[in-house]
């Protein structure tokens, strides 16, 4: 169940028709769900969750991006080539920690299969992989992410509701001592004077966070019980933001950071070993791979124009919201060696 549906309201701003980050039109999520024993006492409880920007091929096609890191205790892959050419040419690819590996590699296989160039007759291709840590609930020394789990994440991609909660890159992560994982939320920016609306979408993947740090009273929800984990737990977040609106790697960067709001309103300080990362994307332009031209031309919104406020305040309310979700809508959920996680007691 959606955290609206439980009567909690988040911002001002109007969520998207689905309150997903596949409101950005062309953005699909696609989750493979790995929850089975390997033996008496290893259990597979993990997964991997696949944003793609659009149905396209990204590699030939690109969108404009950027990444923001709010606490660096992180082992992505690709965020150097972002922030130094401000575009992402392959799906983003989330999952647990030691899962990066495999995953990078389906996805190098699923883009390489897509394009016979790459590494021939042209250059390489910047693979973008996030990750938590979920080892209270999966076996992630047993390594149970494989690389054919990343290319059938991205062959299940569409551009219906995403699935939420203990599903994909989610199954195993836990946020404030309860039920973590997958959440997502969108918000409606609309122009004033041209009534031309953008939409802002946000995923996350919630591994964050002490139970007594969550704002629980604040949205009006029942206070944390004895079934939510005590241990100190640094965790991480990550989070991906997409929009329609005409934005440049810099101003998209300015967007991301504003994520960081969100979080820290839910109750997050940002961890010492908490990785806690941004990726964002605009759908705006198309950013081809070959060309010829020496100069290319593409519109911007301006800096100084009142709906950049908006689409910050949007970035804010959506990554909030999201985080909220992936509580609303996990499930208690047994992994390794007999832990259990609780779903949060929203009813009690």
């Amino acid at each position: 169940m959606k955290i609206r549906n439980r009567g909690v309201k988040v911002g001002r701003l109007s969520p998207g028709t689905k309150n997903c980050i596949t409101d950005v039109e062309g953005v699909k999520v696609g989750h493979v769900t790995l929850d089975f024993p390997l033996d008496e006492t290893d259990y597979a409880c993990t997964g991997v969750t696949a944003i793609l920007p659009h149905g396209g091929n990204l590699f030939r096609n690109k969108v404009t991006a950027a990444s923001y890191v709010l606490n660096g205790f992180g082992k992505t892959t690709g965020l150097v080539q972002i922030n130094e050419l401000g575009v992402i040419e392959s799906p983003i690819m989330l999952t647990n920690t030691f899962g990066v590996p495999a995953v990078t590699q389906g996805t190098l296989e699923h883009m390489l299969e897509q394009n016979p160039e790459i590494g021939d007759t042209t250059g390489t291709i910047n693979v973008v992989v996030g990750e938590c840590n979920d080892s209270h609930l999966n076996s992630i020394r047993k390594f149970p992410v494989r690389p054919e789990h990343a290319l059938e994440a991205i062959h299940n991609a569409s551009t219906d509701v995403a699935s939420e909660g203990a599903v994909g890159a989610g199954k195993g992560m836990v946020c404030f001592g309860y039920k973590g994982g997958i959440g997502s939320s969108s918000r409606v920016v609309i122009h004033k004077k041209s009534k031309k609306e953008y939409k802002v979408g946000c995923l996350v993947l919630s591994n964050f966070g002490k139970k007594e740090e969550f704002q629980f009273a604040k949205y009006c929800v029942s206070g944390q019980n004895e079934d939510g984990l005590n241990e100190t737990s640094d965790g991480s977040i990550m989070i991906v933001l997409a929009t329609d609106a005409p934005l440049s790697d810099r101003q998209l960067l300015r967007v991301a950071k504003r994520c960081g709001i969100g979080l820290g309103r839910t109750g997050s300080h940002y961890s010492h070993g908490s990785g806690d990362i941004v990726i964002a994307f605009s759908t705006s332009h198309r950013i081809t791979h070959v060309h010829d031209e020496e100069f290319e031309n593409r519109q911007f919104l301006r800096e100084d124009h009142p709906i950049m406020n908006e689409l910050f305040t949007a970035a804010a309310e959506a990554t909030e919201e999201a985080i909220l979700n992936s509580l609303s809508q996990a499930v208690t959920t047994k992994g390794r060696g007999g832990n259990v996680v609780y779903q949060y007691p929203f009813e009690s």
